[in-house]
Protein backbone atom coordinates (compact mmCIF):
# COMPACT_ATOMS: atom_id res chain seq x y z
CA UNK A 1 0.00 0.00 0.00
CA UNK A 2 1.25 3.51 -0.72
CA UNK A 3 0.70 6.56 1.54
CA UNK A 4 -1.40 9.36 0.43
CA UNK A 5 -0.14 12.99 1.29
CA UNK A 6 -2.84 15.75 2.58
CA UNK A 7 -5.32 16.65 -0.07
CA UNK A 8 -5.43 19.85 -2.00
CA UNK A 9 -8.19 21.16 0.08
CA UNK A 10 -6.48 20.26 3.63
CA UNK A 11 -3.59 22.50 2.73
CA UNK A 12 -3.20 24.92 5.60
CA UNK A 13 -2.61 28.11 4.19
CA UNK A 14 -0.92 30.97 6.52
CA UNK A 15 -3.65 33.79 7.18
CA UNK A 16 -2.00 36.79 6.29
CA UNK A 17 -2.19 39.12 9.36
CA UNK A 18 -4.56 41.81 9.50
CA UNK A 19 -3.47 45.04 9.81
CA UNK A 20 -3.79 46.45 13.20
CA UNK A 21 -5.08 49.99 14.01
CA UNK A 22 -4.03 51.48 17.34
CA UNK A 23 -5.78 54.57 18.71
CA UNK A 24 -2.40 56.44 19.81
CA UNK A 25 -5.05 59.42 21.18
CA UNK A 26 -2.47 62.65 22.10
CA UNK A 27 0.92 60.94 21.01
CA UNK A 28 3.36 61.82 18.92
CA UNK A 29 3.28 59.49 16.08
CA UNK A 30 7.27 60.40 15.84
CA UNK A 31 7.91 58.58 19.17
CA UNK A 32 6.75 55.70 18.81
CA UNK A 33 9.33 52.51 17.86
CA UNK A 34 10.53 52.10 14.35
CA UNK A 35 8.94 50.29 12.05
CA UNK A 36 11.66 48.47 10.94
CA UNK A 37 12.63 46.90 14.55
CA UNK A 38 9.17 45.84 14.58
CA UNK A 39 8.45 44.37 11.32
CA UNK A 40 11.95 42.15 12.43
CA UNK A 41 10.48 41.34 16.01
CA UNK A 42 7.33 40.02 14.38
CA UNK A 43 9.01 37.88 11.51
CA UNK A 44 11.60 36.55 14.03
CA UNK A 45 8.31 35.02 15.58
CA UNK A 46 6.75 34.18 12.83
CA UNK A 47 9.66 32.43 11.72
CA UNK A 48 9.83 30.29 15.23
CA UNK A 49 6.37 29.39 14.81
CA UNK A 50 6.95 27.83 11.44
CA UNK A 51 9.46 25.81 12.66
CA UNK A 52 7.96 24.77 15.32
CA UNK A 53 4.49 23.77 13.39
CA UNK A 54 7.01 21.69 10.80
CA UNK A 55 8.47 19.96 13.67
CA UNK A 56 5.29 19.08 14.73
CA UNK A 57 4.20 18.05 11.36
CA UNK A 58 7.25 15.75 11.01
CA UNK A 59 6.12 13.95 14.03
CA UNK A 60 3.11 13.44 13.36
CA UNK A 61 4.07 11.77 9.51
CA UNK A 62 6.57 9.55 11.41
CA UNK A 63 4.25 8.66 13.53
CA UNK A 64 1.24 7.59 10.66
CA UNK A 65 4.47 5.86 8.91
CA UNK A 66 5.02 3.76 12.22
CA UNK A 67 1.25 3.25 12.17
CA UNK A 68 1.27 2.04 8.58
CA UNK A 69 4.14 -0.31 8.75
CA UNK A 70 2.29 -1.90 11.98
CA UNK A 71 -1.11 -2.14 9.77
CA UNK A 72 0.63 -3.66 6.69
CA UNK A 73 2.16 -5.89 9.50
CA UNK A 74 -1.26 -7.06 10.53
CA UNK A 75 -1.96 -7.48 6.94
CA UNK A 76 0.71 -9.96 6.15
CA UNK A 77 -0.26 -11.81 9.32
CA UNK A 78 -3.90 -11.95 8.21
CA UNK A 79 -2.94 -13.30 5.05
CA UNK A 80 -0.35 -15.73 6.10
CA UNK A 81 -3.51 -17.28 8.54
CA UNK A 82 -6.06 -17.02 5.86
CA UNK A 83 -3.72 -18.89 3.02
CA UNK A 84 -4.97 -22.31 3.95
CA UNK A 85 -4.41 -25.15 1.58
CA UNK A 86 -8.62 -25.22 0.57
CA UNK A 87 -9.93 -22.55 -1.51
CA UNK A 88 -10.07 -19.31 0.65
CA UNK A 89 -9.53 -16.94 -1.70
CA UNK A 90 -12.55 -15.05 -2.03
CA UNK A 91 -12.83 -14.76 1.68
CA UNK A 92 -8.98 -13.55 1.51
CA UNK A 93 -9.67 -10.89 -1.31
CA UNK A 94 -12.66 -9.85 1.00
CA UNK A 95 -10.96 -8.97 3.80
CA UNK A 96 -8.04 -7.80 1.95
CA UNK A 97 -10.11 -5.16 0.17
CA UNK A 98 -11.66 -4.34 3.79
CA UNK A 99 -8.61 -3.87 5.22
CA UNK A 100 -7.37 -1.25 2.41
CA UNK A 101 -11.01 0.31 3.12
CA UNK A 102 -10.54 0.61 6.66
CA UNK A 103 -6.67 1.88 6.01
CA UNK A 104 -8.18 4.62 3.49
CA UNK A 105 -11.10 5.65 5.96
CA UNK A 106 -8.61 6.07 9.00
CA UNK A 107 -6.18 7.57 6.70
CA UNK A 108 -8.90 9.98 5.59
CA UNK A 109 -9.98 11.08 8.93
CA UNK A 110 -6.51 10.90 10.66
CA UNK A 111 -5.73 13.24 7.39
CA UNK A 112 -8.95 15.48 8.17
CA UNK A 113 -8.11 15.87 11.86
CA UNK A 114 -4.78 16.52 11.36
CA UNK A 115 -5.88 19.29 9.09
CA UNK A 116 -8.06 21.18 10.96
CA UNK A 117 -6.03 20.81 14.23
CA UNK A 118 -3.15 22.24 11.93
CA UNK A 119 -5.78 25.19 11.43
CA UNK A 120 -6.93 25.66 14.67
CA UNK A 121 -3.31 25.86 15.79
CA UNK A 122 -2.27 28.14 13.18
CA UNK A 123 -5.41 30.16 13.96
CA UNK A 124 -4.54 30.45 17.63
CA UNK A 125 -1.60 31.26 16.86
CA UNK A 126 -2.16 33.91 14.95
CA UNK A 127 -4.67 35.53 17.50
CA UNK A 128 -2.32 34.91 20.16
CA UNK A 129 0.56 37.13 17.65
CA UNK A 130 -2.40 39.56 17.23
CA UNK A 131 -3.13 39.83 20.56
CA UNK A 132 0.61 39.86 21.59
CA UNK A 133 1.23 42.69 19.14
CA UNK A 134 -1.71 45.18 20.10
CA UNK A 135 -0.60 44.96 23.76
CA UNK A 136 3.00 45.44 22.65
CA UNK A 137 1.62 48.50 20.72
CA UNK A 138 -0.64 49.41 22.82
CA UNK A 139 1.77 49.30 25.73
CA UNK A 140 4.21 51.55 23.55
CA UNK A 141 1.68 54.40 22.86
CA UNK A 142 0.53 54.39 26.39
CA UNK A 143 4.87 54.60 27.27
CA UNK A 144 5.36 57.69 24.25
CA UNK A 145 2.03 59.37 25.51
CA UNK A 146 3.02 59.47 29.46
CA UNK A 147 6.33 60.29 28.45
CA UNK A 148 5.23 63.38 26.08
CA UNK A 149 2.62 64.22 28.85
CA UNK A 150 5.18 64.57 31.31
CA UNK A 151 7.95 66.54 28.67
CA UNK A 152 5.04 68.63 27.88
CA UNK A 153 4.27 69.28 31.41
CA UNK A 154 7.73 70.09 32.47
CA UNK A 155 7.66 72.30 29.22
CA UNK A 156 4.46 74.05 30.64
CA UNK A 157 6.03 74.26 33.83
CA UNK A 158 8.82 76.21 32.86
CA UNK A 159 6.92 78.34 30.85
CA UNK A 160 4.64 79.37 33.25
CA UNK A 161 7.81 79.87 35.64
CA UNK A 162 9.45 82.16 33.15
CA UNK A 163 5.61 83.79 32.31
CA UNK A 164 5.07 84.95 36.34
CA UNK A 165 8.88 85.79 36.68
CA UNK A 166 8.36 88.52 33.75
CA UNK A 167 5.19 89.18 35.19
CA UNK A 168 6.34 89.96 38.58
CA UNK A 169 9.28 91.49 37.41
CA UNK A 170 7.15 94.19 35.68
CA UNK A 171 4.41 94.56 38.64
CA UNK A 172 7.25 95.14 41.07
CA UNK A 173 9.10 97.70 38.44
CA UNK A 174 5.49 99.56 38.14
CA UNK A 175 5.57 99.38 42.00
CA UNK A 176 9.16 100.77 42.82
CA UNK A 177 8.53 103.66 39.96
CA UNK A 178 5.51 104.44 42.08
CA UNK A 179 7.02 104.28 45.47
CA UNK A 180 9.99 106.14 44.52
CA UNK A 181 6.98 108.72 42.24
CA UNK A 182 5.48 108.91 46.17
CA UNK A 183 8.58 109.13 48.19
CA UNK A 184 9.70 111.76 45.67
CA UNK A 185 6.78 114.28 46.15
CA UNK A 186 6.83 113.78 49.85
CA UNK A 187 10.44 114.80 49.70
CA UNK A 188 9.62 117.72 47.27
CA UNK A 189 6.91 118.68 49.60
CA UNK A 190 8.55 118.34 52.93
CA UNK A 191 11.26 120.50 50.98
CA UNK A 192 8.68 122.89 49.70
CA UNK A 193 6.95 123.13 53.15
CA UNK A 194 10.43 123.71 54.90
CA UNK A 195 11.42 126.44 52.33
CA UNK A 196 8.20 128.38 52.05
CA UNK A 197 6.56 127.59 55.63
CA UNK A 198 9.76 127.49 58.08
CA UNK A 199 9.32 131.18 59.37
CA UNK A 200 5.87 131.46 61.23
CA UNK A 201 5.23 134.90 61.78
CA UNK A 202 4.52 135.00 66.00
CA UNK A 203 3.40 139.08 66.07
CA UNK A 204 0.06 137.66 66.71
CA UNK A 205 0.60 137.98 70.16
CA UNK A 206 0.43 141.83 69.58
CA UNK A 207 -3.21 141.54 67.29
CA UNK A 208 -6.23 142.25 70.11
CA UNK A 209 -8.21 140.19 68.18
CA UNK A 210 -6.18 137.04 69.83
CA UNK A 211 -6.25 138.42 73.14
CA UNK A 212 -7.04 134.60 73.94
CA UNK A 213 -6.22 135.27 78.00
CA UNK A 214 -9.13 137.92 77.99
CA UNK A 215 -11.44 135.26 76.57
CA UNK A 216 -10.40 132.36 78.50
CA UNK A 217 -11.46 134.38 81.28
CA UNK A 218 -14.75 135.32 80.00
CA UNK A 219 -15.00 131.21 78.94
CA UNK A 220 -13.43 129.50 81.37
CA UNK A 221 -15.77 126.10 80.60
CA UNK A 222 -14.90 126.36 77.03
CA UNK A 223 -11.15 125.77 77.80
CA UNK A 224 -11.69 122.54 80.03
CA UNK A 225 -11.54 119.77 77.67
CA UNK A 226 -10.84 116.96 80.04
CA UNK A 227 -8.33 114.52 80.41
CA UNK A 228 -5.65 114.00 77.88
CA UNK A 229 -4.51 110.69 76.52
CA UNK A 230 -1.15 110.26 75.36
CA UNK A 231 -0.64 108.37 72.37
CA UNK A 232 2.00 105.69 74.26
CA UNK A 233 1.23 104.30 77.61
CA UNK A 234 3.47 105.45 80.59
CA UNK A 235 4.33 108.93 78.76
CA UNK A 236 4.51 111.39 81.10
CA UNK A 237 4.25 115.34 80.38
CA UNK A 238 7.44 116.90 78.77
CA UNK A 239 7.83 121.02 78.37
CA UNK A 240 8.59 120.93 74.96
CA UNK A 241 9.60 124.34 73.56
CA UNK A 242 10.11 125.73 69.92
CA UNK A 243 12.20 123.48 67.51
CA UNK A 244 11.40 120.53 68.99
CA UNK A 245 10.55 117.52 66.59
CA UNK A 246 7.66 115.69 67.76
CA UNK A 247 6.54 112.16 66.75
CA UNK A 248 3.23 111.74 64.08
CA UNK A 249 1.06 110.20 66.53
CA UNK A 250 1.53 112.95 68.62
CA UNK A 251 -0.10 115.58 65.97
CA UNK A 252 -2.74 113.01 64.43
CA UNK A 253 -6.03 114.02 63.90
CA UNK A 254 -7.66 113.54 67.05
CA UNK A 255 -5.51 116.34 68.73
CA UNK A 256 -6.07 118.61 65.74
CA UNK A 257 -8.00 121.97 66.86
CA UNK A 258 -9.98 122.51 63.55
CA UNK A 259 -11.50 125.74 64.66
CA UNK A 260 -8.76 127.90 66.26
CA UNK A 261 -10.67 130.93 66.24
CA UNK A 262 -12.90 129.43 68.69
CA UNK A 263 -10.11 129.84 71.25
CA UNK A 264 -9.03 132.90 69.82
CA UNK A 265 -6.73 131.27 68.35
CA UNK A 266 -4.99 132.61 64.47
CA UNK A 267 -5.73 130.44 61.63
CA UNK A 268 -3.33 128.43 60.55
CA UNK A 269 -2.24 127.64 56.39
CA UNK A 270 -0.26 124.91 54.71
CA UNK A 271 1.48 122.27 56.40
CA UNK A 272 0.93 124.01 59.94
CA UNK A 273 -1.76 122.78 62.62
CA UNK A 274 -3.01 123.45 66.36
CA UNK A 275 -2.43 120.63 68.30
CA UNK A 276 -3.11 120.32 71.87
CA UNK A 277 -0.74 118.48 74.16
CA UNK A 278 -1.88 118.19 77.72
CA UNK A 279 -2.61 121.25 78.68
CA UNK A 280 -0.32 123.50 76.27
CA UNK A 281 -0.55 124.23 72.78
CA UNK A 282 1.54 123.58 69.98
CA UNK A 283 1.47 124.32 66.57
CA UNK A 284 3.17 121.91 64.50
CA UNK A 285 4.72 121.55 60.69
CA UNK A 286 2.39 118.35 60.06
CA UNK A 287 5.01 117.28 57.11
CA UNK A 288 8.35 117.57 60.01
CA UNK A 289 7.18 117.15 62.72
CA UNK A 290 8.48 120.74 64.28
CA UNK A 291 7.41 122.85 67.11
CA UNK A 292 6.94 126.42 65.25
CA UNK A 293 4.89 128.22 67.94
CA UNK A 294 3.88 126.97 71.62
CA UNK A 295 1.85 128.27 74.52
CA UNK A 296 1.23 126.67 77.48
CA UNK A 297 -1.00 125.85 80.14
CA UNK A 298 -3.62 127.04 77.51
CA UNK A 299 -6.14 124.62 78.85
CA UNK A 300 -7.27 124.26 82.07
Amino acid sequence: MSATGLPASAAVTQPQPAKVTTFLGMADAGAMQQPAERSENRGNRRELRRESRQQRREARQQQRRETRQQQRQQARQQQRRASQPSNAYERTWEARRQARENYRAQQSRSERREARQDRREARRDYRRDQRRETRQDRREARRDYRRDQRREARREARREYRRDQRREARREYRRDQRREARREYRRDQRREARRDYRRWNRSWRNNNRYNWRHYRAQNRRHYNLGRYYAPYRNYSYRRLSIGFTLGSLFFGNRYWINDPWSYRLPQVYGPYKWVRYYDDVLLVNTYSGEVVDVIYDFFW
